[in-house]
């Protein structure tokens, strides 16, 4: 009796994890396809938030890999605790901004050998390029990921399968090694050949990554709430609401013990309503503005400090005095004050 194999395939939807799901299935392999939602993939928080600034709706590249290579696809959400309590103690340490890739990445695969496990799949593949990330893809990350992840033997990298030692799956005849690659570096140049020869027609921006961990931006609100909490003696952590709010709108540090968050647009005004709870909210009275919510105990000169700011970003900016009322749970109070004008303070502030 013929032996059924199957894998599990860690899918993005873009062009490397489409190649490798195409490459292992035009072998006869039977492929469940697996899409990890962190909770900082720039496109889905887009996409929960309703849309981009320019109104367009980003489409879920995931699912469009799957559903164009005909594979079965399970989404799964890891963007709890345990995720985030990673993302605080790296033990290997974040790369260039608060990405702690080669953690995540040990995160992801452990996930996938459960899943593995629990589908009787035989192996897990991804569409990772040796050397093509300075942090996660050299050779020795790669081997740690295996490692750590339990999957030793059982990670097969189809794009780069040459480069690397024979896997499992590879030495007992499940995937015929000759017919994967031996691509490395940062060039997409064999990928979009491979496309071509695959028949691989439809897939987002060749390189480019989908987390806000990489961006320098958002790296520094991420290590500004933890160096406030642990200023204020709390322990170093960041919670699912926190991913959020680190998204939505531009972020003042009024002082360690608060921070100011402005709506930019009609949808990051309606996200900011629902995370009220707990924060003052503020807005202009009379004149078209922004929402604004306060987390923290500002002073009364901060709260001032926070109702100019919000005067600055709405349609009375040009104004020579603003009412800005301040919500606080069952405590309202109106502030008359001046749209604050002092750029280089604002900037100071800007986090």
């Amino acid at each position: 009796m013929e032996r059924k194999v199957k894998a599990i395939a860690l899918v993005s939807g873009g062009l490397d994890s489409t190649l490798a799901l195409a490459l292992v299935k035009r072998q006869g392999v039977e492929v469940k396809a697996v899409n990890f939602y962190t909770g900082f993939c720039i496109t889905e928080t887009q996409r929960r938030k309703g849309g981009r600034a320019d109104g367009s709706v980003p489409r879920n590249e995931a699912l469009r890999a799957a559903a164009d290579l005909e594979v079965e696809i399970e989404y799964v959400d890891i963007s709890g605790a345990g995720y985030l309590d990673m993302l605080v103690h790296p033990k290997y340490g974040y790369g260039a901004n608060a990405n702690p890739c080669v953690d995540c990445r040990v995160f992801m695969m452990r996930r996938a050998r459960e899943i593995m496990e629990r589908e009787g799949a035989q192996f897990v593949f991804t569409g990772e390029v040796l050397g093509q990330r300075p942090k996660s893809q050299r050779r020795d990350t790669l081997r740690v990921i295996e490692r750590d992840s339990g999957l030793d033997g059982r990670l097969l990298r189809p794009l780069s399968a040459k480069l690397l030692p024979p896997t499992i799956p590879e030495q007992e005849g499940l995937v015929d090694r000759e017919r994967l690659e031996a691509i490395s570096g940062r060039s997409r140049q064999r990928q979009m050949q491979l496309a071509r020869e695959l028949g691989v027609v439809d897939w987002p921006q060749p390189a480019g990554g989908c987390c806000y961990l990489t961006d320098e931006n958002f790296a520094r609100k991420f290590f500004d709430v933890l160096d406030a909490r642990e200023a204020a003696g709390e322990e170093r952590h960041i919670e699912r609401e926190d991913v959020l709010l680190l998204s939505t709108g531009r972020h003042f540090r009024l002082s360690p013990r608060a921070k100011l968050v402005v709506g930019r647009t009609e949808v990051e005004n309606a996200l900011l309503e629902h995370h009220v709870a707990g924060r003052a909210r503020l807005e202009a009275r009379d004149v078209l503005g922004p929402v604004a919510l306060v987390d923290g105990e500002p002073t009364w000169e901060e709260r001032q400090l926070a109702a100019r700011i919000v005067a600055r970003y709405g349609k009375g900016k040009d104004l020579p005095e603003v009412v800005v009322e301040w919500r606080d749970g069952d405590d309202v109070e109106h502030y008359s004050v001046a749209p604050e004008q002092d750029e280089a303070r604002i900037e100071a502030m800007r986090v």
